[in-house]
C-alpha cells in the first residue's frame, strides 16, 4: 500500500468518527445546598470540568486533517519530502479560506505533527531526535514521560488516541518482521538506530498501548566516556581492558536501566580485529566497532504459536561457527547452562550480562537458570561449573540521584568446600550526599591483586601493581 492509500484510508477512518470539534451535551449536575463535600467525593466537579470544558486541540486537529485531503486531492506524487516541502503553503491556503482558524490555530505545529506522522514515528519523533533524552515512556496516549539527565520528567506531548499510538508501534516493529496484536499483544522490537523499544498493548495494557524506548547513542561511547561521566575510574578502565585482551571470561550484572548493555558495547570494542565476534541478542542492540562480526537475533513463534528460536537455540548454532569470542546481550533462561558449557570447553574470552542486585546475586541467579534448563545436576556441580567458567563479575548500578556507577568489579576465585569465593578488586564507596542530592563517593580498589595477574603476563599485558593499591580517584 502506499504512502498516499496508507493517507487515504486513516482519512476515511476519521470521517466517519464522530466529530472531535463538537463538544458533547451533558445533563448539568444538580448539587444540593450544604453537600458540597459530598460532591467533591463523588467526583461531581472534574465531570461538571469536563462538560463544559471544549478540548483545546479540536482545531488543531481538524487543521491536520484538512490538510490530510488537500494531500490526498492534490498531490499524486509518492515523494514524502516533495510532499513535506508543500505542506507550509497548503496549511496557508487553508487558513485563508477558512476565517475559524485565524488567532486559533499554531500553523507550524500542526505541519511538524504531520512531517512527524509522516517521516518519524509521530509525536516522540522529537524526544528520539534529542540528544540529552535517553529514555522515552509512554504509557497511553494522553501521558509521555521522558528520562533527561537520569531524572524522569513528564512532557506536553500527547496523541490523538490509541489507535494514533498503535500506529506508531506498527510502524516500528513491522520493518523488522515482528508483529503485535490480541493474540500476541507484547513485543521487543528496534528503532533503525539500534533504540531498543518495548511495547505492550491492551488488553493487558490497561491504559492504552504502552511504548518504552531505550535510546543509544548515535556514536557508541568508548570507554573514555565511560570515565568522564564518573562510571569508572581510569584505574579500573586499564584493569578491565586487560582482561578482555586477556580472554577472560566476564559477566556484567545489575538492574534494568543501569548501563549494562552500554558497558558490554565498550568491553567489546577491547577485542582485538582479528578475531571472529558472535553477537547473540533478543533484539539486536551492541554497536561493534570490528569488522568481523557476525550478530544474532533470536524470533519470537509466528501466528500459530511456532517457528520460535531462542536464545538458547543461537547460543548452540554459534559454537559451530567457529567463534573467537561469544557475545550475549543478556542471559535470562535456560541459555546460561549452554553458555556456562562454552566457557569451560574452550571459548574463552566470552561476554554476557544479567540482571541482579549484587555479585553474589548475580551467582544465585545463574545456579537458578541452570536448573530452567531440566537437567538435573546437584548445586554442587552446578556451582563448579559457574566457578570454573567465570572469571570477573561487574556490577552496575544506577545511583538515586540517575548516575550510572561500576559499584564492584569482583573476581570469582573458585570453590572452597560448597561455596563459591568472591573477592573484591574495585569497589564504590559513598561518602554522602550533597543538597542537590549527588551522591559524593569513590571508587577505590580493594588493595586485592587478583590470582588470574599470571594470565596477563602470559599474554604479554603488562599492568603496574599500583592500579590494585595506590589509587583513589574522587567522583
Amino acid at each position: 500500500m502506499s504512502l498516499l492509500s496508507r493517507i487515504q484510508e486513516k482519512n476515511q477512518q476519521s470521517a466517519e468518527s464522530p466529530n472531535p470539534g463538537k463538544p458533547q451535551q451533558s445533563q448539568p449536575v444538580q448539587v444540593k445546598d450544604g453537600d458540597i463535600r459530598t460532591a467533591f467525593r463523588e467526583n461531581i466537579k472534574p465531570e461538571l470540568k469536563k462538560a463544559n470544558t471544549p478540548k483545546k486541540n479540536d482545531k488543531h486537529q481538524e487543521l491536520k486533517n484538512l490538510l490530510h485531503k488537500k494531500i490526498l486531492t492534490e498531490l499524486k506524487e509518492d515523494n514524502v519530502e516533495e510532499i513535506i516541502k508543500q505542506l507550509d503553503s497548503m496549511a496557508l491556503e487553508i487558513i485563508k479560506e477558512n476565517e475559524t482558524f485565524r488567532g486559533h490555530i499554531d500553523r507550524k505545529k500542526v505541519i511538524e505533527e504531520l512531517a512527524n506522522d509522516l517521516t518519524g514515528f509521530g509525536p516522540i519523533n522529537p524526544l528520539l531526535l534529542d540528544e540529552d533524552v535517553s529514555e522515552v515512556m509512554v504509557n497511553g496516549p494522553d501521558q509521555v514521560y521522558c528520562e533527561r539527565k537520569g531524572k524522569l520528567v513528564l512532557t506536553a506531548i500527547q496523541f490523538r488516541d490509541n489507535e494514533h499510538v498503535m500506529s506508531v508501534i506498527e510502524k516500528i516493529v513491522a520493518p523488522i518482521g515482528r508483529r503485535i496484536d490480541e493474540s500476541s499483544p507484547m513485543v521487543d522490537a528496534r528503532l533503525p538506530d539500534g533504540s531498543r523499544v518495548n511495547a505492550i498493548i491492551p488488553p493487558l495494557a490497561l491504559k492504552g498501548p504502552t511504548i518504552t524506548i531505550r535510546k543509544f547513542s548515535k556514536e557508541p561511547f568508548q570507554i573514555e566516556d565511560l570515565v568522564n561521566f564518573g562510571t569508572l575510574t581510569s584505574e579500573m578502565a586499564i584493569f578491565l581492558d586487560a582482561c578482555v585482551k586477556a580472554r577472560l571470561n566476564i559477566f556484567v550484572s545489575g538492574g534494568t536501566g543501569s548501563g549494562k548493555t552500554t558497558t558490554l558495547n565498550v568491553l567489546s570494542n577491547f577485542i582485538p580485529e582479528d578475531e571472529r565476534i558472535v553477537t547473540i541478542e533478543d533484539a539486536a542492540e551492541l554497536q561493534l566497532g570490528q569488522d568481523h562480526v557476525v550478530s544474532l537475533e533470536s524470533r519470537p513463534p509466528n501466528i500459530e504459536g511456532k517457528g520460535a528460536i531462542t536464545i538458547r537455540d543461537l547460543v548452540r548454532n554459534s559454537l559451530r561457527m567457529r567463534p573467537d569470542r561469544v557475545v550475549i546481550g543478556e542471559v535470562r533462561g535456560a541459555e546460561a547452562l549452554d553458555m556456562l558449557q562454552a566457557m569451560n570447553t574452550g571459548h574463552d574470552g566470552s561476554l554476557a550480562t544479567g540482571h541482579s542486585n549484587s555479585p553474589r546475586d548475580m551467582i544465585s541467579r545463574l545456579e537458578t537458570m541452570v536448573l530452567l534448563a531440566g537437567v538435573e545436576l546437584p548445586v554442587k556441580a552446578i556451582r563448579e561449573q559457574i566457578s570454573g567458567a567465570i572469571d570477573l563479575i561487574i556490577q552496575q548500578t544506577r545511583l538515586k540521584d540517575g548516575s550510572r556507577k561500576i559499584v564492584n568489579i569482583t573476581e570469582v576465585q573458585g570453590m572452597e568446600g560448597d561455596v563459591i569465593v568472591l573477592q573484591d578488586i574495585f569497589s564504590f564507596s559513598q561518602d554522602g550526599m550533597t543538597p542537590e542530592g549527588k551522591i559524593i563517593g569513590r571508587l577505590l580498589p580493594t588493595g586485592v591483586r587478583p590470582k588470574f595477574y599470571d594470565r596477563f603476563e602470559a599474554s604479554n599485558i603488562h599492568i603496574p601493581a599500583s592500579v590494585f593499591i595506590e589509587a583513589e580517584v574522587w567522583t
